[in-house]
């Protein structure tokens, strides 16, 4: 297909062009490894410019997980999560990723308005990471498959490799 000629008509130039204008950065910050309804949980916070995750909206992006975790084992969990808390342009984010078996994983999105962390809803039926939170989600998988799935030696050793594993500063 030559991409200099017409395009399909599927093809939204204007809005492709206009989100390519206004992308940017966005900061992503480790804030360890927490347990959450007996799961170890890679915890991130990742911002838009002007806006911050405290502790507050951490713990209870927490809580959020630990409910959604609860049920984990019913699903095939592993054990191992992945949670994002995303204070972004339109409003907060929370992203649960889970490793379950048959090398498959479990996400669960959950959104709100900015800044009141006490009204995140799960997501629409559909809804996926936008492209700063697979950037951090495609290093959670390399780091798995990396630390985890192909490290050697007891898998305590393995497990404490993933979990130094991070993404810090800036996310594109």
């Amino acid at each position: 297909m030559d991409l200099h000629a017409e395009l399909p008509p599927a093809v939204d130039t204007t809005a492709l062009l206009d989100m390519a204008g206004g992308h940017h950065t966005r900061t992503a910050r480790a804030l360890g490894v927490r347990e959450a309804a007996g799961h170890l949980v890679k915890v991130y916070a990742l911002t838009a410019p002007g806006r911050s995750v405290g502790e507050a909206a951490a713990k209870t992006a927490l809580e959020l997980a630990g409910g959604h975790l609860a049920l984990g084992r019913l699903r095939g969990s592993l054990g191992l999560a992945v949670l994002l808390v995303h204070a972004g342009g339109d409003g907060d984010y929370v992203l649960v990723h889970t490793w379950i078996e048959g090398h498959m994983s479990d996400l669960a999105v959950f959104t709100g308005p900015a800044g009141r962390p006490g009204e995140l809803r799960p997501g629409r039926a559909g809804l996926a990471p936008c492209v700063w939170e697979a950037a951090l989600l495609a290093h959670e998988r390399d780091a798995f498959s990396r630390h985890v799935l192909d490290g050697t030696g007891p898998l305590a050793d393995r497990l404490t490799a993933w979990a130094a594993d991070t993404v810090e500063g800036e996310v594109r």
